[in-house]
């Protein structure tokens, strides 16, 4: 039965999914695409763990569909996300190349999660960053230009992950996971996997493709980009450090304050969510950083519930756009009255991603917080770490009273709109749901999570005792306090420039030197590969004239030239560009005046010099 179940790999379901939405009815194309995630989240659950269709590939070993505690959970979320985003887009009248590209995307980074090895891992990475730039790209307008600094980004850093892999398997002569090696070679291998795969967790400094590419899309688009490139990229960089790593531990938390700090001077709701995304993986990179058994755990604890939350608000959000037409939140105000059913789903994704008790987001992150915490589980080494989550903690607070404060709670509504549509109500409380199921029945939760278990068992998962619910209550009251003081001045701050002000500059400075100091040196190395065959075929033709032209620029202490000047009225001579110039009508001779001695000097030199150019 195991076997009968593995022969129905997720990625091809999803694959033949986009591939029917085109050339069937929109109602049937979109509900095969729900279907087959529907089927992806049941076959993660059931499938035995283990390798399975393994092949040969230009006679490597490919693992194309491993099942372990990771992949499951992954796997599981991705799929049942997915569903519902797919029903979103279809009652937000998403056009069906629109969801082929979605839908592709969805396999890519199911792909991606999926991979026993590296090697595969890099092909679907690969595959993974040209659907989701056609995705970007399907929406014209703004999202095209946006769409080819996302492409560059991802270039790049999947560029860096080949190297990294290549290296490794140089190295420890394996490309399946933890075969010769704990994730990846150290060393340089390890230094390039995590710029490479830096580049998709939004590493800070490389990370302005998050807030430039995710607002200008389609606002479906944008649900599906929210939920799979950064968390498939996430887990992909526990695969590449399960030690954990002190560097990434702490570049996590410079993520987390980094991102809510930009999140909170933006003006469009989507890059306002498109910041938070950064910050939140920050608890993620965090966690495995830490690299401790509660620590991951609450890492792939907040990816699995990111995953649910971050969409559910980008599916609010979208659904405000869709309705309003506004992106900017201070044109918006008393919506809820509205819009109760989208306020109430907004409600539900910001109490989880502020970690309210109740909701998903208060369990993984307060594992998280436990780990780096050195009166629970975390070592002293990671104290400061500790309180940049803390600082990061308050400006999600922040941001997220002032989005819904500014959208659908300030003043009252200029504007008359209807609520969400049937299909969007259906998605979005399905999702919300969730948050609120795996908030209650966090037992249920930390059981799918790798060493989830182990944790419980052990007694390191606590999350509603009084310690813990105090701390979330402070968190709470400081961060109310903390918005009453800062609205105001907010209010009143235009957009604030990222690096991107320096760095998509110097982009497109270094690629287009780049590009045309490569062109400009073929186009000078072509010419003269031209210029030498020529003038070769000429002198093969024409050896005596070749002889003649080359004696004429002698000195007359080398040769006698005076039988060599040409006279009036002679033939023309040929020359290698196809011109003529004017020859003499009768033979002539070439005299040496140079001693025996100085001809040999110099035919040895002109040797010695050919000699070694050519050795």
């Amino acid at each position: 039965m195991s076997e009968t179940l593995a022969l129905a790999y997720p990625p091809f379901l999803v694959l033949a999914a986009a591939l029917l939405v085109l050339v069937l009815p929109r109602t049937i194309g979109f509900g095969l695409g729900t279907l087959s995630l529907v089927a992806v989240a049941a076959l993660s659950l059931t499938v035995p763990e283990g390798s399975y269709l393994g092949t040969t590939f230009l006679g490597f070993e490919a693992n194309p569909y491993l099942v372990d505690e990771f992949t499951a959970m992954m796997g599981f979320v991705m799929g049942f996300l997915g569903a519902g985003a797919v029903l979103f887009a279809y009652s937000s009248e998403a056009s069906r190349t629109m969801a082929a590209f979605a839908l592709a995307y969805v396999a890519s980074s199911l792909g991606a999660a999926f991979a026993g090895d590296w090697l595969v891992l890099v092909f679907y990475w690969e595959v993974m960053a040209v659907t989701s730039t056609l995705l970007v790209w399907h929406y014209g307008g703004d999202a095209v230009r946006a769409g080819y600094r996302y492409a560059i980004a991802h270039g790049i850093g999947g560029s860096l992950v080949l190297f990294a892999v290549v290296w490794h398997f140089a190295d420890v002569g394996a490309f399946a996971y933890g075969e010769g090696a704990a994730g990846i070679a150290p060393g340089i291998p390890a230094l390039l996997a995590a710029l490479g795969i830096g580049v998709n967790v939004a590493f800070i400094g490389l990370h302005t493709w998050l807030p430039d590419t995710y607002p200008r899309p389609h606002f479906t688009a944008s649900v599906f980009l929210a939920a799979y490139t950064t968390k498939t990229s996430a887990y992909v960089l526990y695969r590449a450090f399960p030690e954990g790593n002190l560097f990434l531990a702490y570049m996590g938390g410079l993520m987390a304050v980094y991102g809510v700090v930009f999140a909170l001077l933006q003006h469009d709701m989507r890059a306002l969510l498109s910041y938070h995304i950064q910050a939140q993986l920050g608890y993620m990179v965090a966690g495995i950083g830490i690299g401790t058994a509660i620590a991951v755990s609450g890492a792939m604890g907040h990816l699995f519930n990111n995953v649910l939350y971050k969409s559910l608000l980008f599916m609010a959000i979208g659904v405000v756009i869709y309705r309003t037409g506004e992106n900017d939140l201070y044109e918006l105000g008393g919506l809820w009255r509205e819009m109760p059913i989208t306020a109430t789903a907004y409600a539900i994704g910001a109490f989880s991603i502020v970690a309210l008790p109740g909701f998903n987001g208060f369990i993984s992150k307060g594992m998280v917080f436990d780990a780096a915490n050195p009166h629970y589980y975390g070592s002293s080494e990671y104290l400061a770490l500790f309180w940049l989550l803390m600082i990061g903690a308050i400006g999600t607070f922040l941001s997220f009273i002032k989005l819904g404060y500014y959208t659908f709670l300030h003043g009252e509504s200029s504007i008359s709109v209807p609520d969400a549509r049937p299909g969007q109500s259906v998605a979005m409380l399905a999702v919300a749901a969730a948050c609120i199921v795996f908030g209650v029945w966090w037992q249920g939760l930390v059981d799918l999570l790798p060493f989830g278990p182990e944790v419980i068992g052990e007694g390191q998962v606590a999350p509603y005792s009084i310690g813990h619910l105090t701390d979330a209550l402070t968190l709470l009251v400081v961060s109310v306090v903390g918005f009453a003081l800062v609205r105001q001045p907010l209010s009143g701050l235009g957009d604030i420039p990222d690096v991107e002000v320096v760095l998509n500059p110097a982009t497109y400075t270094l690629g287009r030197g780049t590009m045309l100091a490569v062109t400009d040196l073929y186009a000078a190395v072509d010419a003269l590969a031209v210029s030498l065959v020529t003038t070769c075929y000429w002198i093969g033709n024409n050896p005596v004239l070749a002889v003649r032209r080359v004696g004429r620029r002698l000195p007359n202490w080398l040769v006698d030239t005076d039988g060599l000047t040409p006279t009036d009225g002679g033939a023309a001579e040929r020359r290698p560009d196809g011109g003529s110039e004017v020859s003499e009508t009768k033979p002539s001779t070439l005299r040496l005046r140079a001693s025996i001695g100085t001809t040999v000097l110099m035919i040895t030199v002109v040797l010695t010099v050919i000699l070694w150019l050519v050795l």
